[in-house]
Order: C-alpha cells, then structure tokens, then sequence
C-alpha cells in the first residue's frame, strides 16, 4: 500500500514486528472481547489484532485516504469510522468492558488521553488502554511530585489511572522515523479514587498552579480562594512551596476546596 503520511496529523507508522506482537499480547483479547484502536493507519496493529477474534472491533481513523484502504484490506472484519476520536469518546460507552489500543498522534495526544479521564464511570467502560506517546509526553505522565516533569498531566493521568511504562520505542521502528523516541504505556482505570466532582474543576485548578510552576504556591492560593491562608493551613500547606512539590493527592484536596465554594455561591 502506497500512503504518503501526513505530519498535520502526526501520522508515523509502528512498523516494527515485535513491537507490535507485544503491543497485541498486552491486550490479553478473547473472542468475548470489543476493542477500539485509535488511529490504525495502514493497518499493520489491526491485521494482527483481528488474528485474536474479537467479538467487535471498532477503529477510529481521521484520514479519509487511510479509512478508505482499511475498508478495502479489511472489508467486514472490521468497523471503521472516518472521524477524529475526540468526536466519538462517548459512543464508547458499552455496558461490556472494551480495550482500547491507540498510537496517538503526538500533536493532540494528550488532549485525547484526558478526554478520556473525563469519562464518568470510566472503569465501568474500559478494561485498560494500551496506549503509545511521545517519550517526553509519557515521562511527565509517570512523574512523580518533586520531580522537574511532574505537573498537570501526571496529576490527572494518575487520579482515575493505574499506569505501567512498558517500554522505550526507537524511531527506526516507525515509517517515517520521528526525531524521538516513543514509549508504549498500558492504563487500567481504577475502581477507587478520589471523589471529584466535575473532571474540569482538577484541569483548571492544576492550570493555575503550573501557569507558573516556578513561583510559591501562595499566589495561585490567592487567585482560588479568598481565604486561602484557611485553606492552606486546613491542608497543612507551607505557601512558600513550589507546584511540583505538592503531591497528586493534595491537588484532590484543593480542587475538593475549589467545588465547595461553588455549593456556597
């Protein structure tokens, strides 16, 4: 098959054989399974996918060059949607838990992960992501508080998410070769976590404070709460703290601070 790829969507081709054998084995899929990949591109994951039997298999390709030829190489064995993922999060929703296997184009990445996080009963809909990043991109998902990459996307990622780094990814293992390497994450959502009210309220809390990760904490207190010296002191925060030094369970608690003040206006 003869595709240009795209760099407006980001589109580098797993190419690799034994990469892509164990991005399959790491969905352990039986035929009782529905699966989802995002972005299959020339098919190369799906062909071996489909080897396991699934009972339903959905992919969710933008390119409309790219959805046309997997419906030609795949006929009915599979189910493609022309149409970026981002549109289609929510038609997802099966009562049968699903796998979800995605090369995430490096561009939105990140915006598509969160956008699953938002999810409600989001371990009620996924048995686990297995999922591709820029390298970069997964390090500041893994980070860890009081590290220099920590920050918004580790403390979102790891609220709903039990996370696992598989493996470090060449750029010699895709078509064309990216400028850095990739590392394959798996996910699997958690049946307990931290009770928050709207998945928004944690995005725009952590914005504040990483707006201007460099600066003490006391300012971005500020800007939350007019009584920010009470809440700091209920929380035993020192203000003079920078944002990477608070762990993810904190950023719960302030965004917890943060929707109380809605019930009261």
């Amino acid at each position: 098959m003869n595709v240009v790829p795209k760099k407006s969507l980001g589109q580098n081709f797993l190419i690799d054989e034994k990469i892509l054998n164990l991005i399959v084995s790491l969905g352990n899929i039986n035929s009782n399974d529905i699966v989802l990949e995002v972005g299959p591109g020339t098919g190369n994951l799906t062909e071996k996918i489909l080897k396991k039997k699934p009972k339903k298999f959905i992919v969710v390709e933008k390119d409309a060059n790219l959805s046309m030829n997997l419906k030609k190489k795949f006929n009915k064995d599979i189910i493609v949607i022309n149409d970026d993922i981002l549109n289609y999060n929510q038609s997802f929703l099966y009562k049968k838990k699903i796998i979800i296997f995605g090369n995430l184009p490096y561009n939105i990445s990140t915006q598509i992960l969160i956008s699953w996080i938002k999810i409600n009963n989001l371990n009620n809909f996924c048995k686990k992501f297995i999922l591709m990043f820029q390298k970069e991109v997964a390090d500041r998902i893994l980070a860890e508080f009081n590290s220099k990459k920590y920050g918004r996307i580790s403390i979102i990622s790891s609220w709903k998410m039990e996370i696992e780094k598989i493996i470090d990814i060449d750029p010699n293992s895709f078509f064309p070769h990216p400028k850095i390497k990739s590392t394959l994450l798996v996910f699997k959502p958690k049946n307990k976590f931290y009770k928050i009210n709207n998945p928004k309220n944690l995005e725009h809390v952590t914005n504040i404070f990483f707006n201007q990760r460099r600066k003490m904490i006391k300012k971005p207190m500020q800007f939350l709460f007019k009584n920010y010296e009470e809440v700091a002191k209920e929380l035993s925060l020192d203000l003079t703290l920078r944002p990477q030094n608070l762990s993810n369970l904190t950023y719960y608690k302030i965004c917890s601070y943060y929707e109380k003040l809605f019930k009261k206006t």
